[in-house]
């Protein structure tokens, strides 16, 4: 009996230490399987069904949402072990969202197996931060990193800030960067991580030397300089550069200057002035690999222009000089130099070769470029000498040309034109799009690539050209889009176009002292719609879009000066035709204080005044000949001046009234490219204003009454305006960059019929001097023409002074009857957008103003220079600020007018 209660003891022992095991066993698992417990063989697999899922280890993620990605569900059978858990885990793994993964069997009960999932979870980043970088550094660089908060923290997320760090420094010369980056447990978050990045730029890498081998033809200054952006250091100092620039002066005293100062000889300073004639020193000679790159390619390219056709870079590579320069070392075999020489025509029907070549303006003996060929026979839709000009004017839009190089002899080629002349297209759809406040008919009308017309490359260029001149467009964004259509001989041109508000608030005042408030206030609507005022469902805001202009303005200077004008224009009067009719109505009135009581100017009955009245009807039409930029306007003004005391000459009455009736003729021509920064074209205007030869219907004694001598204006007044623009550097395309010279020339004289009415009266004179504003201190004037010459005061170059009005002078009358000016401007765009255009200039000009033709040299000129900026803005118009030199000294003054400040408002003629 008691060795059985020893033996169950013992069983009883054995199951309760077997089932513990069991238990333990089974919650030690190892990934991707489930550990086999002690009914669990791997080498007889059992059948179960999913009685339950569970995880743990989840901080963020929806428990939910990944027993979804893992496939498993609850009921499904599976085999244990299998492959389904392992399958289960990469599906996990596969999303990103976890680290650790292990699947255990919690428990089994019959044939139901319940799991459980025990993960750990990625950190999410939470924040990140730089050290090592300046305030200024950091805000640039996080505008290149792509690491977004809350993102999942990976190995990739790691390695691709450190690339964008890199690479943001490297693409400024930083080649030596070291990036570092830290994971730090945040911890006011739960499973979130900070990124330490900590940045250790360094110095950048630059340039020392770039050296060639093999060349044998072209030196090495000339290849160095054919890299557009990869240039090495400067090897001198400013003070050699200095001496340099004496040399074209004053060669031998700046030979004994340096052969003494034993810093360089003179071979030395030859070489010198060969290496850096274009002041390399102002270059930058960090290394950019990118830059290098695409340079290698600039340099076979010139080359190749140059006649090497066959040059190639054999080797290339970066060489350590220091710490933070590199040599670069180019191995380059630049091959024979060739030439043209015998080019032929084939398949030119239309045009002789003779002609061809001379468009080609390809000669024998010419260096051969491949570059060269392509410009010539490529065709341009901005213009240009290229063989496709004279039969795209022609319609043959499917035409083409192909060069063949047939033979090389020695260091010469011959090229065949090989021409597909084609037939001519015939323009059957023009769409327009983009404009949304612009009705269509206004575009369409100054369309010259019409429906059922023959293709014309002319036509496209001036359509480009008056679509931009009308102001209602960015002039950038216009760009003709020609869709052939061989198949039926036709071609679509559609025009897409940018909407941009050319409408103009003019507002500005000031306090102007004894003159009280001085202010301007104006509206110009220059895309205005006349019918659509009482339809207000078509005003945007405004009843704009029919290409109309509506110009308010308000002009005063206390009580001094005021100022009010309307105008109105309809540039398409009866729709048909682009004849303009203009009508402008105007008054004014100029007064001069009687007396002042401390800082108050006293205008009473007595005081002196000069009122002026008017109404102007215009009328203009484009002309055909001698080319479609020509326009011609009539106009003819009425004007009544009334005036009291205000002259102080012995020929005009103390207070009268003078009439004027002028009839204006001017034959203008305009073809720049864009109305506010123009990069080529021109502007020439001549005009000429009569009135009726009052004096050849009346006696001589009529004009000894001063009475009635002035009752009526009458003169003859010439006009001649001329601006012409050519672009020194850069590109002519709207949206580039140039450099751009603006000459111009004006000239005015004003003249009688005969000598019975004593000259020119006291109106339609010339004042020069200053910003040629209309406005302004010593600038509010009635019934004169206003000159600008900057570097001086306003109105001062008059004869006599300006400045002497109402004293006693020569009969009281102030103004010139002829003048001429001459002008030269340099600019330079800082800003070409939508929003704005601004730009800086140099200049130098020089005019003069005469009362008498006896007196009259065009070389006798008032000299200035400076610079300045100006800034358009569609809502604001034109404005400018100058700052002038003046040279030379003015009649009656003791010292040369020295620097002036000068305002601007608009566009200004001369």
């Amino acid at each position: 009996m008691k060795r059985i209660l020893l033996i169950c003891l013992f069983v009883a022992v054995h199951s309760i230490v077997a089932q513990a095991q069991f238990r333990r066993k089974n919650q030690t698992t190892v990934a991707p399987d489930i550990k086999k417990g002690n009914n669990l063989n791997y080498s007889a697999p059992t059948e179960y069904f999913i009685g339950g899922i569970d995880i743990t280890g989840l901080n963020v993620l929806d428990k939910n949402a990944l027993i979804s990605l893992t496939g498993l569900k609850v009921g499904d059978k599976i085999k244990i072990p299998g492959t389904a858990t392992a399958t289960a885990v990469r599906k996990l793994w596969k999303h990103g969202l976890v680290g650790d993964v292990t699947i255990v069997a919690d428990r089994i009960e019959d044939d139901k197996v319940y799991i459980l999932i025990q993960l750990t979870e990625r950190p999410r980043l939470t924040d990140f931060y730089f050290t090592g970088l300046s305030s200024s550094k950091q805000s640039s660089l996080k505008e290149d990193m792509r690491l977004i908060r809350g993102k999942i923290v990976t190995d990739a997320m790691i390695r691709n800030a450190e690339s964008s760090v890199k690479r943001h420094f490297t693409k400024k010369g930083f080649l030596n960067i070291q990036v570092n980056i830290i994971k730090e447990r945040d911890t006011l978050n739960r499973g979130g991580v900070r990124l330490r990045i900590n940045v250790d730029v360094q110095s950048k890498v630059k340039i020392k030397h770039i050296l060639f081998e093999g060349n044998q033809q072209v030196s090495d200054q000339k290849l160095k300089s054919m890299f557009k952006k990869t240039h090495e250091k400067a090897q001198f100092s400013l003070h050699r550069a200095i001496l340099s620039s004496l040399l074209d002066f004053k060669p031998r005293y700046v030979k004994e200057y340096i052969d003494s100062s034993r810093q360089m000889n003179w071979r030395e300073v030859k070489d010198f002035l060969g290496n850096h004639v274009k002041l390399n020193f102002l270059r930058s000679s960090k290394f950019i690999r990118g830059e290098y790159e695409e340079d290698k390619k600039k340099l076979i390219a010139r080359l190749n222009n140059e006649g090497f056709r066959d040059a190639e870079i054999l080797s290339d590579s970066i060489i350590k000089s220091g710490y933070s320069t590199i040599d670069l070392k180019l191995k380059v075999n630049e091959g024979k130099k060739y030439y043209f020489r015998n080019i032929t025509w084939t398949g030119n029907f239309l045009y002789t070769s003779a002609t061809l070549n001379k468009v080609l303006d390809i000669r024998k003996g010419d260096v051969y470029s491949q570059e060269l060929i392509q410009k010539k026979t490529t065709f341009n839709p901005k213009g240009g000498a290229d063989i496709s000009g004279p039969y795209m004017d022609d319609g043959y839009l499917f035409f083409r040309v192909t060069p063949v190089e047939v033979a090389v002899v020695n260091d010469s080629i011959d090229v065949e034109m090989r021409i597909f002349e084609g037939d001519q297209a015939i323009i059957d759809q023009v769409p327009i799009t983009g404009n949304e406040r612009t009705s269509e008919h206004v575009i369409r009308r100054e369309l010259s690539t019409i429906p059922g017309r023959k293709f014309s490359r002319s036509d496209l260029i001036r359509t480009q050209q008056q679509l931009s001149q009308m102001g209602y467009f960015n002039a950038q964004k216009i760009e003709p889009e020609v869709r052939p259509n061989p198949a039926n001989g036709t071609v679509n041109i559609g025009w897409k176009v940018e909407e941009q508000s050319n409408d103009q608030v003019q507002l500005s005042g000031g306090w102007g002292g004894y003159y009280g408030f001085v202010g301007t206030v104006g509206l110009t609507f220059n895309n205005f719609s006349l019918r659509n005022v009482p339809h207000f469902k078509k005003w945007r805001p405004l009843p704009v879009g029919d290409g109309q202009k509506l110009s308010l303005q308000m002009q005063a200077n206390g009580k001094s000066f005021q100022s009010y004008s309307i105008s109105f224009s309809e540039p398409w009067f009866g729709g048909r035709k682009p004849n303009s009719l203009t009508v402008s109505l105007n008054h004014s009135i100029s007064r001069i204080p009687s007396g002042r009581s401390g800082f108050t100017l006293n205008f009473d009955a007595t005081s002196a005044y000069l009122k002026q009245s008017g109404i102007t009807i215009g009328f203009g039409r484009r002309l055909e000949w001698p080319d479609s930029y020509f326009t011609l306007t009539h106009s003819v003004s009425y004007l009544v001046y009334q005036y009291n005391r205000y002259f102080n000459s012995s020929t005009l009455p103390i207070y009268g009234t003078t009439n004027s009736l002028t009839f204006n003729t001017t034959l203008s021509r305009n073809s720049i490219d864009n109305p506010m920064f123009p990069k080529s074209g021109s502007t020439i205007s001549l005009s000429l204003n009569l009135t009726p030869p009052y004096s050849l219907f009346r006696s001589a004694s009529y004009y000894l009454d001063n009475t009635q001598r002035y009752n009526w204006i009458e003169l003859h007044k010439w006009m001649f305006d001329s601006k012409f623009y050519l672009t020194l550097i850069g590109s002519k395309k709207p949206e580039g960059r140039s450099l751009v010279l603006e000459t111009k020339a004006h000239f005015g004289y004003i003249g009688t019929y005969n000598n019975k009415i004593g000259g020119v009266g006291p109106f339609e004179r010339f004042l020069m001097g200053g910003a040629g504003l209309t406005g302004g201190f010593n600038s509010f004037v009635l019934g004169q023409d206003i000159i600008g010459l900057r570097g001086y005061p306003d109105n001062q170059v008059t004869p006599p002074l300006y400045a002497l009005r109402g004293s006693v002078g020569v009969n009281g009358i102030e103004g010139g009857i002829i003048y001429n000016k001459f002008g030269m401007e340099v600019r330079y765009p800082v800003v070409t957008s939508q929003a704005a255009t601004v730009y800086s200039f140099v200049f130098t000009e020089a005019g003069n103003n005469w009362n008498n033709y006896q007196d009259f040299n065009p070389f006798n000129l008032y000299r200035s220079a400076g610079f300045g900026a100006r800034i358009f803005m569609p809502a604001f118009g034109l404005i400018g600020l100058n700052w002038a030199y003046g040279f030379d000294t003015l009649p009656g003054a003791s010292n040369r007018s020295g620097q002036q400040f000068h305002f601007t408002i608009g566009q200004q003629i001369r």
